[in-house]
């Protein structure tokens, strides 16, 4: 689940980046081409619409990473649950008896 959380995320970042890209700037932007009236492919409430797709993908991309955050952390929390696990299962092996050298007779 994290790994599809992280997916999505990215294409709502690429996303984001296209809106803003698109967005009526200061100089114009390239929103400024289907904002007008009088052309053919414009809508008059093109610039409400990006600012609240921008707005959304931004709540998206918070939501998201927050549930990614909170899916790895059970993830890993599993992961160290199942390691005690098989170490609290595993017999102890006896240590071996340690060899003394023969003593010499002199």
């Amino acid at each position: 689940m994290y790994i599809f959380l992280t997916i999505l995320i990215v294409i709502a970042a690429i996303l984001l980046t296209l809106l803003v890209l698109v967005q009526n700037s200061k100089g114009g932007g390239l929103a400024a081409g289907f904002a007008s009236g009088n052309q053919v492919m414009g809508a008059p409430k093109t610039a409400d619409f990006l600012e609240k797709a921008t707005w959304t993908l931004v709540a998206l991309i918070v939501v998201f990473s927050i549930a990614a955050v909170g899916f790895n952390k059970g993830q890993q929390a599993t992961a160290e649950e199942q390691s005690a696990i098989v170490i609290d299962e595993a017999p102890a092996a006896p240590a071996p008896a340690a060899e003394l050298p023969a003593e010499s007779a002199d």
